[in-house]
């Protein structure tokens, strides 16, 4: 990453910030006064007068005044990797409407994410990944290359090197089989006949995550029915695999000798594979019927499904196999809602996996507020205006296990209403709560209505999930079609973290139910090593400061010995050049936890996790601003290549391109406010 260099001659905790601006701005305003300099000019001596810390803050928040978007709010790409978008184009060839200009500019895109190498990976600077790169060449072919193209050879080489098609993960080979390139014989059973189950069955469709269950149901629409669209000769992708396969590959190998939850599930598996063959299903129909109805009320106004692309492009080929027109509106609203997730420039055209305007919008509403801006200002009145209005207000998938609990909270996305989660209801409530809106009431009644949602949502294990409680049948990850290890929503302590955070800045009392169970929760699921496990962030970095801002909010002792060994741990990990970063492979090699090239938004956590534990006077504090400081560009922002967000741990990893910025100012301004506060006592 490129470093804009400042050499920072005095530490920053010796400045008294708030005097060195008040005295910049009374000489100039004398020598205005005298010499008849413009206001312009008078500004810019004032800016020059201050400290690193208070222009990096300014820089910043300018930087996010002019990026605020006229509604109100905030929003910044969402990046993963190139199989959301070639999945995009394979969709428009199952569905026959490819529109070949568009089409060029997602193979544009896909190739410009090409290593040198020849593979891709998931994640910015990660290992070559067989499935992403399998999807990527697939979708090219369809696009037009051929397959001696020398962008073509490398790729195939990559992927025989890998063991080829057989050894793909399960979401690529049903993409294969679409186009009959791979045997639906070879992918692991979700007979539509789940649809059946009631909700008291150990297995059945509310025991899977949320993102699961509006994935999984449309796709066994699908499985049901076994389409495949034949591709003309230069399309096809058979040498793909390193010898032409055999039946015996397309079933699903045991453990030889081992009694084992996988060789069980191997066997229900080959016995659903002889019931789907038979042609005596009864309850088929039946059970299309029942998906197609919820795929149907699952669909928004606006064509969203799940907020999440999977469920989104799955449900469009569902309702195809169903034999829906391209044009009817439940599909053409549809591919509009996938339409609207897209970035298109003109040379490239890019599907987000998902957009994240609410989160963006909330953390950017935090961060300025850390950095000084006053509560009334009309941007932050208008920006908390804007989430108020997207509170949702009915009954989602999670009532299903909480049936009397009312609806509250907040979602990810534009409009997803089944779907309001922990974490942006959390993230939400805590930059609504001191905004000066108009409607005062009507904040107070909205954070009132997520606060007893969230607390509705707690598991009984104490922890918070994101979007269900109680989501723990954690057998369902050993099952074949789980090769993503995602099918549950378990509590995790980096959203626990969130909820006491939640809870102190609410003012709940420490000895509340719901906090001492989430403490109890929080400890047993500390590492051995002091830090916390991050799902939604990477990873323990991420882990720990949402768990040590939560116990500092809730009024923890934070000289305890369980906390001070998560802060030594974290004071252990920082880079010589003051930062902290984590690379995505931690969620694979645990040696590797809390290890990586400094990034901005890792530091700014590190930065977050350290004044929680009360070292705002720390020498690692004062590095890391520095660090963070020095990094800052000139126009107030922050060069950041690293995934620092987490879709699936190890399988999915998520780049926010508002974390870069939002994450240093929140840290600066915290730094700075804690600072004055401290110079005051």
């Amino acid at each position: 990453m490129e470093m804009h260099k400042k050499s920072i001659s005095k530490s920053l905790t010796s400045f008294n910030t708030q005097s060195a601006v008040t005295d910049s701005l009374l000489v100039g305003k004398a020598i205005g006064k005298s010499h008849h300099i413009s206001p312009v000019i008078l500004k810019k001596m004032a800016v020059d007068a201050q400290n690193p810390l208070d222009k990096a803050i300014e820089r910043t928040r300018d930087f996010f005044f002019s990026e605020q978007l006229p509604d109100g709010y905030w929003w910044a790409e969402l990046e993963s990797n190139v199989t959301i978008t070639s999945e995009y184009i394979m969709l428009f060839h199952f569905l026959g409407m490819v529109d070949k200009a568009r089409e060029r500019k997602m193979a544009h895109y896909i190739l410009n994410k090409q290593t040198v190498d020849g593979w891709w990976s998931v994640w910015h600077g990660g290992p070559g990944d067989l499935s992403t790169t399998i999807e990527a060449y697939f979708a090219l072919k369809l696009a037009g290359y051929a397959a001696g193209d020398p962008v073509m050879c490398r790729a195939r080489d990559f992927i025989l090197s890998k063991g080829g098609i057989l050894k793909a993960r399960v979401f690529t080979k049903i993409f294969l089989a679409l186009f009959g390139e791979f045997s639906w014989l070879g992918v692991p059973s979700m007979p539509i006949e789940l649809m059946m189950l009631p909700e008291w069955a150990y297995f059945n469709i509310y025991e899977l995550s949320s993102w699961s269950r509006a994935t999984i149901i449309p796709l066994s629409v699908v499985m049901s029915e076994n389409p495949v669209r034949k591709l003309p000769p230069q399309a096809r992708v058979q040498e793909l695999f390193v010898r032409p396969p055999r039946p015996a590959d397309y079933s699903f190998s045991r453990q030889d000798g081992v009694v084992s939850w996988k060789n069980f599930f191997i066997g229900i598996d080959h016995l659903l594979k002889i019931y789907e063959s038979s042609p005596l299903r009864p309850l088929k129909k039946r059970s299309a019927a029942l998906a197609e109805r919820w795929i149907l009320d699952h669909q928004e106004s606006s064509g969203d499904l799940g907020g999440i692309q999977p469920a989104m492009l799955n449900s469009i080929l569902a309702l195809h196999c169903l034999g829906y027109a391209n044009d009817h509106p439940a599909v053409a609203s549809g591919l509009e809602a996938l339409a609207n997730f897209c970035i298109e420039d003109q040379d490239s055209l890019v599907l987000q996996s998902c957009v994240s305007p609410l989160w963006d919008t909330a953390l950017v509403l935090v961060a300025m507020q850390e950095a000084g801006v006053p509560v009334d200002h009309p941007a932050l009145v208008k920006s908390a205006q804007w989430l108020l209005d997207r509170e949702v207000r009915s009954k989602g998938d999670w009532q299903v296990k909480s049936p009397d609990l009312e609806p509250g909270g907040w979602a990810f996305e534009f409009l997803n209403d089944w779907y309001p989660d922990i974490d942006d209801t959390g993230f939400v409530m805590l930059a609504l709560k001191d905004i000066d809106v108009r409607d005062k009431k009507h904040k107070e009644q909205a954070i009132k209505r997520g606060i007893a949602w969230c607390l509705g949502m707690q598991s009984k294990n104490g922890g918070w999930g994101a979007f269900d409680k109680d989501n723990t049948k954690y057998l369902l990850n050993k099952i074949p079609f789980a090769d993503l290890e995602a099918l549950i929503d378990p509590p995790t302590a980096d959203l626990t973290g969130r909820m006491l955070e939640l809870m102190g800045t609410f003012d709940f009392p420490p000895n509340h139910p719901a906090v001492v169970r989430a403490l109890d929760f929080l400890k047993a699921e500390q590492e051995p090593e002091g830090p916390w496990w991050g799902r939604w962030g990477v990873n323990y970095i991420y882990g720990t400061w949402s768990v040590l801002g939560g116990l500092s909010a809730i009024g923890e002792d934070m000289t305890q010995p369980y906390i001070r060994k998560a802060v030594d741990w974290l004071k252990s990990r920082q880079n010589p050049d003051g930062g902290w970063g984590e690379v995505c492979e931690s969620y694979d090699d645990r040696s590797l936890m809390g290890c990586g090239p400094s990034t901005p938004s890792q530091t700014s956590w590190a930065l977050l996790t350290l004044f929680a534990a009360g070292e705002v006077h720390s020498k690692a504090a004062s590095r890391g601003a520095e660090y963070l400081v020095a990094a800052q560009k000139p126009d107030g922002t922050w060069d950041e290549d690293a995934f620092t967000g987490t879709g699936f741990p190890k399988f999915f990893m998520i780049k926010y391109h508002i974390y870069r910025n939002c994450f240093p100012l929140t840290a600066l301004g915290r730094y700075r406010r804690l600072l004055s506060e401290s110079a005051k006592n």
